[in-house]
């Protein structure tokens, strides 16, 4: 009896030692996969009722900001490039309450000579409500 209570106190030691720090090495790296799999659920649905088909959509996917954003969203973005709009890439975020999904005022627009930059300036696919990403960061 006593070897098997030494046999689940080490299994359980190895677990702790080994899959947390795993796990932790994952999200810092990817991002945490239930943000990941909202905004892969709700702005793809949400491009599409804005009249964004796949064919005007020259990439699209999330990705994991590595600044704090504002705390009403989750982490996670999700970024899209526009086929007739190659140069500007938009990002969409989804709200904590009620996953609503907002664009983001800022985007990355590539310059001529191949520098990004932030920009808010108006745009082919800027919407009249965005949302500034860099707010309510505290």
């Amino acid at each position: 009896m006593n070897k098997k209570r030494i046999l689940i106190t080490l299994s359980l030691f190895i677990l702790i030692v080994v899959a947390i720090p795993i796990g932790f090495i994952y999200v810092l790296n990817n991002g945490n996969p239930y943000v990941k799999y909202i905004a892969d659920k709700y702005v793809p649905e949400y491009l599409e009722e804005k009249g964004y088909t796949k064919d005007k959509i020259e990439e699209s996917h999330y990705v994991e900001p590595k600044h704090i954003i504002n705390k009403d969203f989750y982490h996670g973005h999700y970024m899209v490039v526009f086929k007739d709009e190659t140069d500007t890439t938009y990002y969409y975020g989804i709200t904590k309450d009620g996953k609503e999904v907002r664009q983001f005022c800022e985007k990355d627009v590539v310059s001529s000579d191949g520098v990004t930059h932030i920009v808010e300036d108006e745009t082919n696919y800027s919407e009249a409500t965005c949302v500034h990403s860099l707010d309510n960061r505290d």
